[in-house]
């Protein structure tokens, strides 16, 4: 399993609608790309957020950033990051 790890600062008036924009629009998206396994927001009362997606492959979350797929997702939070985003991508070695 592959993860890739987003992190960014979110405006500080607009994490609650972050949070709405992630569950009402970005993961039904994520939900109809090949490998896409799942994913957490993990956020921080002052705007640090960080979106952890899983995938079946490294190829499966490689393909979505070739697509435009990753992109069309940051794009609709244009207006709430207060600093650009950030990603890594990372094996999943050990889960509990």
């Amino acid at each position: 399993m592959f993860a890739r790890l987003t992190s960014t600062q979110v405006k500080e008036d607009k994490m609650d609608e972050a949070v709405k924009v992630t569950r009402d629009s970005v993961l039904p998206a994520a939900k109809s790309q090949k490998g896409f396994r799942g994913a957490y927001l993990l956020s921080q009362p002052k705007g640090k957020a960080i979106m952890i997606s899983l995938w079946e492959t490294e190829e499966d979350a490689v393909t979505g950033e070739k697509s435009g797929y990753y992109q069309e997702q940051l794009a609709k939070f244009k207006d709430m990051f207060a600093a650009p985003p950030t990603h890594e991508g990372y094996e999943l070695s050990l889960r509990a």
